[in-house]
């Protein structure tokens, strides 16, 4: 073909394409698959303490009066408002109109009731039932309007209605949420292969603005190796919280990646039982906690990322005090304490769940404590069996486990909570926490928590967990902190 030939060629496509147009747009995708590391054992956050539950459910399926925004802000959800009695006792809420539930029944303020009644009764399964244990009574005003009294004031009751724990559900299918959950939300319950995934997808009858994802599938790999191999391949577009943090550099350095670094609510754990003899002895707990080397923990299990703490509290919240000097690593000291309370040839079981800051903390915690004279039983167990043994059956000495409640250092006023601290003095600093509604009081109360169980070396505090994030460069509206167990989609979309 000669030159001319070519150029006229050149002019006939240039031509054709004119005619026709442009190409159009490959439109954006709707669905999106994201990694978790643990499979919840049910799906009904009104009747499960696994923070797996909520990462589903929470803001996608189930919503409740209130809800935390990305920020940790209170947000109005399925009341658009309320009023405050001037004494603080009564909160009257005026509900979403046109919400419904995925099978169509209407919401109303009856649903309300039963929701809060339910998570309050007698027989509540509700793992979090101390958030509803000051409401005296839930009253229908109309179908719009629920008034809530309570026995005293409680300045963190709107901040409790966002839990998980919290959400509205229906009287008529209640019982079924475990494996079929119901919601008002914009994401109805698609389909659940045990072992394997979840799928959500859209509620065309949502009452607020739709979301943009037609289809979302929770898929679960606990296998750190696994995880970066789905990342890779494509068959995951995004894992919020990625078990190996080893990898993200070389996340970083692929163009087809964005790489998060957030915070989240996770206080990590080295968890005592405190009533199990010789754990019962503070000098003991006391001894374990100067055992232990928290950087050394977060380079050789997070590989740098994590926050040190010494309490039970996000550095990051306003009240938060820093007491890590308090428990400082020492191991002469903790060997002297060990010598004080007469213990040595020390054996304790060390119980470790499945997520990676755990396996890998707990093998470094255990090297620690044996330089000072402390062996452990290193048992690994599985999600289910952790929730069964450790936390309903207080069946151990040790294990390592991030609490990702929000602001849930009053765990430690529960009488019968699995690592068994119950002190009559902290809880009433709760107690009047819960009655405080003046800001610098509540702060005050807050930093003097954080330094009883300080105090009392309850636990090793060991740090914050971090979110390390990965996700598809593409897909934008994730999440980039943790102020809840959750992995919110609603504001998910994919860039063109």
């Amino acid at each position: 073909m000669t030159r001319t030939s070519i150029a006229a060629a050149a002019v006939s496509i240039l031509a054709l394409g004119l005619a026709f147009g442009p190409a159009p747009a490959l439109a954006a995708r709707t669905d999106a698959s994201i990694g978790m590391q643990l499979e919840p054992p049910n799906l009904d956050p009104t009747g499960g303490a696994a923070a797996a539950i909520d990462e589903v459910v929470y803001a996608n399926v189930f919503e409740g009066l209130t809800r935390f925004g990305a920020d940790g802000s209170i947000l109005p959800a399925l009341a658009e408002s309320w009023e405050i009695s001037e004494d603080g006792l009564t909160y009257t809420f005026k509900l979403r109109s046109g919400a419904k539930f995925h099978d169509g029944s209407a919401f109303d303020a009856e649903d309300v009731k039963f929701s809060l009644n339910r998570a309050r009764a007698d027989d509540s399964t509700n793992a979090q039932k101390a958030l509803f244990a000051d409401i005296a009574s839930v009253e229908v005003v109309d179908p719009a309007t629920v008034k809530v009294t309570l026995s005293k004031p409680n300045g963190s009751f709107l901040f409790n209605m966002a839990w998980g724990d919290a959400v509205i559900v229906a009287p008529e299918t209640a019982a079924d949420n475990a494996a079929k959950p119901v919601g008002t939300g914009p994401f109805a319950f698609g389909e659940w292969v045990k072992g394997d995934r979840v799928d959500l997808v859209r509620n065309p009858d949502y009452w607020g603005e739709p979301v943009k994802l037609e289809k979302v599938t929770f898929k679960f790999i606990s296998d750190p190796t696994a995880a970066f191999a789905a990342m890779m391949a494509g068959d995951l577009d995004a894992y919020p919280a990625f078990p190996a943090p080893e990898n993200l550099t070389q996340f970083e350095a692929d163009p087809r990646f964005a790489v998060i670094i957030g915070s989240s609510e996770g206080e990590t754990i080295l968890a005592m039982n405190n009533k199990k003899p010789p754990l019962d002895d503070i000098r003991v707990r006391q001894a374990i906690t100067h055992a232990i080397d928290r950087q050394a923990i977060i380079d050789g299990a997070l590989f740098g990322y994590g926050t040190p703490i010494g309490t039970h509290f996000a550095p990051h919240n306003p009240a938060y005090v820093d007491l890590t000097a308090q428990s400082a690593y020492d191991p002469e000291k903790s060997k002297a304490l060990l010598a004080e309370a007469g213990v040595s040839d020390l054996t304790l079981s060390l119980k470790l769940p499945p997520p990676s800051y755990a396996r890998r903390g707990g093998e470094i915690i255990a090297a620690q404590l044996r330089e000072v004279g402390i062996n452990t039983e290193i048992t690994n167990v599985e999600w289910a069996q952790w929730l069964e043994d450790v936390f309903k059956g207080k069946n151990f000495d040790l294990t390592v486990i991030s609490h990702t409640e929000p602001m849930d250092i009053g765990i430690y006023a529960r009488d019968d909570y699995y690592f068994q601290y119950a002190d009559p003095d902290f809880k009433k600093i709760m107690d009047d926490l819960a009655n405080a509604t003046d800001p610098a009081k509540r702060t005050e109360l807050m930093q003097a928590a954080q330094k009883k169980i300080a105090d009392d070396y309850v636990n090793a505090y060991l740090f914050q967990l971090p979110r390390t994030g990965v996700t598809n460069v593409k897909l934008k509206g994730l999440w980039p902190n943790s102020p809840t167990q959750a992995n919110d989609m609603t504001g998910v979309y994919w860039e063109e």
